[in-house]
């Protein structure tokens, strides 16, 4: 049975620039109970920019809060349990622009959320996301987007986009499991794709080598509505 409904909103032009990386790399990462997700022997991490729109918590709206941006890096891993494979999502760090939206997801479900300045603009053939860090503009940029079709299931598109489960390593070093719902998202490749930020200052030094390299793919989702459903802690005997 589902866990209760935390947040719903919508999650709408996902721009998402994907990079190989070594598995080593993430390993200190990997949340207890889970397993780095491979996409045909390879180990990705992902830099995502979107909008968060229409947002109610436990649904109620949250006032001057409901609509934001949000850029995160994160990675891919698995859990299974009593057969089911469970393919989720772990975040490095998170940013958006309003304090109070970065302090409610570092206490509820210990993410490292950070509140900075951010601008966007997406159009039929480009995306951009913008965040001020250390006094400077940083930028994720998409442009010669295709036409939008959902991902052949066995692609990577597909891989990167329909992990339906979040893990977030707590305190105390157990793991909060979150169940995340949406559609199949429609996808839209890029012709050309940037990051342009200091890797090391804002994610640590590790990620610069994979970073620094061009993306192994680069795309832009249309979104959908979501449910996040409330975290459970995984029992000492399943972690």
């Amino acid at each position: 049975m589902p866990e209760r409904t935390f947040l719903t909103a919508e999650w709408r032009d996902l721009a998402l620039l994907n990079y190989e990386i070594e598995p080593g790399v993430l390993l200190p990462y990997v949340p207890a109970g889970t397993e780095l997700d491979l996409w045909g022997g390879r180990c990705f991490v992902s830099v995502v920019g979107f909008r968060f729109l229409k947002t109610r918590l436990m649904g109620a709206p949250v006032p001057f809060h409901s609509n934001f941006l949000e850029v995160n890096l994160r990675f891919y891993v698995r859990r299974e349990i009593e057969g089911e494979v469970r393919r989720g999502v772990v975040f490095i760090k998170e940013i958006v622009p309003r304090r109070a939206i970065a302090w409610v997801a570092r206490v509820v479900y210990h993410e490292n959320y950070v509140a900075l300045p951010m601008r966007h603009a997406v159009d039929h053939a480009s995306a951009r996301y913008k965040w001020r860090f250390d006094g400077a503009w940083n930028r994720l940029a998409l442009a010669g987007l295709g036409d939008r079709r959902l991902a052949d299931p066995a692609s990577e598109a597909a891989f990167i986009t329909e992990h339906y489960w979040g893990y977030a390593v707590q305190r105390d070093g157990s793991t909060l499991e979150y169940q995340v719902e949406h559609p199949r998202w429609r996808v839209a490749r890029a012709a050309e794709a940037e990051l342009s930020c200091d890797v090391g200052r804002l994610y640590g030094d590790e990620f610069g080598e994979a970073l620094s390299r061009e993306p192994a793919s680069a795309f832009l989702a249309d979104g959908s509505e979501i449910v996040v459903r409330r975290g459970r802690r995984l029992p000492v005997g399943e972690a």
